[in-house]
């Protein structure tokens, strides 16, 4: 049994120290942790991150996983084409670079998840004169360009997560357009799961297949390929064998992160995926 995969889990800094068993579940085995708390709006503001940071940083000195942030998204699209809109997202990233890089005090090996660019709308225009792929590439270099350098100087990835995607390959050809070990793929399999259900994208598994080497990170989420819905796994209708198959082929273990909509289900998360025989 020991040697499945060990799941991490995404939280708040309270739920972390609030919910009744989180700490010790994730403590005990030295889980990976990615905080939550920068996504909040206002939280990367005018230096609002340090107390925040330097909480965090104290919680988890010495802890035996790793750590890292889902970076900011909410109003902050990575290729937008507006220079002064860019220079804020710029600085929303790097805010919340600095506030990861404090948090591991120069350990480095920390990551930073940032949403996909690619939406429905690319996918169903290609061939017209909506058609922007190359348009995207640019932007998101021209955004992304001085995140990358930084996360370079720390040791941190930035992992470029699927949201509307329809075709998996586009988000790992931008990430190797970097051309740089600081840029590799996430997959979320709740957003994987909509796009396939809801837009007629490839399954979870072709998701993870398609990254292949680039693949650095992953959220666990179960949905019904409706909606996101951040369900615990097994409430929804994802084939878990096969995203574990997929995941088994990968030479480096992808960090595993349980993400639910409500935190007191990452613990029966990883049990039920425990008694599958699939992770612990």
């Amino acid at each position: 049994m020991t040697d499945l995969p060990l799941l991490g889990a995404a939280l708040y800094l309270k739920e972390f120290t609030d919910l009744p068993g989180v700490e010790d579940f994730i403590r005990r085995p030295g889980r990976d942790v990615e905080i939550r708390d920068f996504t909040e709006l206002g939280a990367l503001s005018d230096n609002a991150w340090r107390d925040r940071a330097e909480a965090a940083r104290r919680l988890f000195a010495g802890h035996g996983g790793r750590v890292g942030i889902h970076g900011p998204f909410w109003g902050v699209p990575i290729d937008t084409p507006d220079p002064d809109v860019r220079r804020i997202v710029q600085d929303r990233l790097d805010a919340a670079l600095s506030a990861l890089a404090h948090i591991l005090d120069g350990r480095g090996g920390g990551h930073m998840v940032v949403h996909s660019p690619y939406t429905t709308w690319h996918w169903y225009n290609r061939g017209t004169f909506h058609d922007d792929g190359a348009g995207i590439q640019e932007r998101t270099h021209a955004t992304l360009g001085p995140a990358v350098r930084k996360a370079e100087d720390h040791g941190i990835e930035i992992v470029l997560e699927n949201c509307e995607d329809k075709d998996p390959a586009e988000r790992v050809a931008l990430a190797a357009s970097f051309n740089s070990a600081a840029v590799r793929v996430s997959v979320d399999t709740g957003h994987a799961h909509y796009a396939h259900g809801a837009t007629g994208a490839p399954p979870v598994d072709v998701f993870l297949t398609t990254a292949g080497a680039a693949l650095a990170h992953v959220h666990l989420q179960d949905a019904d390929g409706f909606g996101d819905r951040h369900w615990a796994v097994g409430q929804g209708n994802i084939l878990w064998p096969s995203v574990f198959k997929a995941l088994s082929a990968c030479a480096v273990l992808p960090r595993l992160v349980l993400e639910m909509a409500d935190a007191r289900d990452v613990i029966p998360s990883a049990r039920w995926l425990e008694a599958a025989g699939l992770a612990r």
